[in-house]
């Protein structure tokens, strides 16, 4: 029996609380052929010294430090990972984050009996100091293997699966050939990823199984948003209007140009429960307005739905108008 090698990067930046349980999950695996790589991204506390005394005391030969000339931050560190991982899988895991026992086993049986080249589990999100647990990242399709690249893009644009890059099993040769690596000083670098691997994927399959457990914390990236993740979701939409320009397949421009308004609706929302700050709303919104939209005639088109039409007319009318309307609609 085949049991292919899978290499789980994880990045290791100011997680001295909660490295220990991390790189327990991992050392538990149930599945043995595995390599983990931790990225060293130079953080100011003892993250690093602690995993190596963990790896030292546990005599974890599968495990290895990588580390950074500087901090590069969240989006190197992976990519310095999938340059130095052997395995013919990579698995994206965050430092504050575990796996289940059986979750790597679980997975590659998935991927190598379908070969799909993505294969993702169930995610928990679990919040200790309030003490919940919610499925904040549910997979929403009906259907178990996703076959053929308008399908699966369809099911991403539709939000049928999620789009964080971890807990999720892909195919090293998959990321080298479509050079899927992350773009460099991106907050929401897993939204860009997911995104660009969607245009490329040909075979998608779910394991409805817990596999990963997302904590939510005071530090948690989802906590702390300010002025320079709106200007990296800028840039992310800006990535997302080229492809929707240089999309040949009238069908998939539907699709991208679907995500792209979307997107921009959402992230407006977002920006504005976060902070508040009229300004920084409008350089947005600046922004925005000079990506792809819907043209005249589409709007009579039944391609695309009454909600979407309100988003794009939303983010297409001049920009104090269009505050006004915004700020009626979700302070009311």
């Amino acid at each position: 029996m085949h049991f292919p090698l899978v290499s789980i990067i994880i990045p290791i930046y100011k997680v001295e609380n909660f490295v220990i349980r991390c790189l327990t999950s991992v050392k538990n695996q149930s599945y043995s052929a595995i390599e983990c790589i931790l990225v060293d991204d130079c953080g100011p506390d003892r993250s690093i010294e602690i995993s190596q005394n963990f790896i030292n005391e546990n005599h974890l030969t599968h495990f290895r430090i990588l580390k950074q000339p500087k901090n590069l931050g969240l989006s190197m560190a992976r990519n310095a990972g999938i340059d130095e991982a052997k395995g013919e899988y990579l698995y994206f895991l965050d430092s504050d984050d575990e796996i289940t026992i059986d979750a790597i086993k679980d997975l590659v049986t998935l991927a190598e009996s379908t070969k799909a080249e993505l294969t993702l589990g169930h995610c928990i999100c679990v919040n200790e100091k309030e003490g919940w647990e919610r499925d904040y990242f549910p997979i929403n399709s009906k259907k178990d293997v996703l076959e053929g690249n308008e399908e699966i893009l369809t099911h991403f644009v539709e939000n049928k699966y999620p789009v964080m890059a971890c807990d999720k099993l892909v195919r090293k040769d998959f990321i080298i050939k479509n050079q899927l690596y992350f773009v460099q000083d991106l907050f929401s670098q897993d939204v860009l990823w997911s995104f660009q691997s969607s245009l490329k994927l040909t075979k998608v399959a779910f394991l409805r199984k817990d596999t990963y457990i997302y904590y939510f914390h005071d530090a948690s990236i989802i906590h702390n948003r300010g002025e320079r993740h709106f200007g990296n979701w800028i840039t992310i939409a800006g990535y997302m209007d080229r492809a929707v320009k240089e999309q040949a397949n009238p069908e998939k421009k539907k699709l991208l140009l679907k995500y792209l308004i979307d997107f921009k609706a959402m992230t407006l929302q977002m920006n504005w429960k976060a902070q508040k700050n009229e300004d920084l709303w409008k350089r947005s919104y600046d922004a925005y307005s000079k990506l792809s939209k819907l043209t005249f005639s589409q709007y009579f088109s039944s391609a695309y739905t009454k909600e979407l039409k309100k988003n794009n007319f939303f983010t297409s009318i001049p920009k104090n108008v269009s505050f006004k309307i915004f700020k009626w609609r979700y302070e009311r």
